[in-house]
């Protein structure tokens, strides 16, 4: 069993195929015996994909800073739900508690999460496992731009090897499951 950290959307206004996406990818990663390490929200995907976690019979813990406590967007179902005292002691505290990460289509929070876990892994502060999924070519754009940031030289193509993509739920936690087993 790993404790596979989600990164994605909290926002209440997505078209219903991102929730379900979430919420797939919850029960998904509870059927297989893992266990959910979630930014700690209610709502939008996040709610989505613990909500889904615990339906496939998995444990989730959440991770929620006390600005969005006090919003009463806190997950309060989780098994564990842990209040920071803020936005950058949530990410650091997900990055500890985890063991591989799968970015889910999301904005500016779920993009700074995901570069934030990518530089830490590319400065070796960890070896845990990246993944984006790319849902419906949802990170397109941001993948051709990032294969152009190594083609001038700003990105090495070592640190680009290490976020793996893919375009589904299965594969992508196969991915993960075959890195966390050859210690990637």
């Amino acid at each position: 069993m790993a404790s596979i950290g989600v990164f994605c959307a909290s926002s209440q206004r997505l078209d219903g195929r991102w929730l379900d996406l979430a919420h797939d990818l919850g029960v998904e990663i509870g059927r297989r015996g893992h266990e959910l390490v979630s930014g700690g929200g209610c709502v939008g995907m996040m709610g989505a994909v613990a909500d889904g976690a615990r339906a496939g019979g998995g444990r989730t813990i959440g991770v929620i800073p006390q600005l969005l406590v006090d919003l009463e967007v806190a997950d309060t179902k989780s098994d564990e739900l842990v209040v920071t005292d803020g936005m950058a002691s949530r990410k650091t505290l997900m990055i500890q508690k985890a063991d591989a990460f799968i970015t889910l289509p999301g904005g500016l929070g779920t993009l700074d999460e995901l570069f934030e876990v990518w530089t830490t892994a590319t400065l070796d502060l960890h070896r845990k496992p990246l993944l984006l999924l790319d849902a419906e070519g949802f990170y397109g754009g941001l993948i051709d731009w990032l294969r152009s940031l190594v083609a001038q030289e700003f990105v090495r193509r070592e640190a680009l090897s290490m976020l793996m993509v893919s375009r589904d739920i299965t594969e992508s936690l196969d991915l993960l499951e075959a890195s966390l087993l050859g210690g990637g």
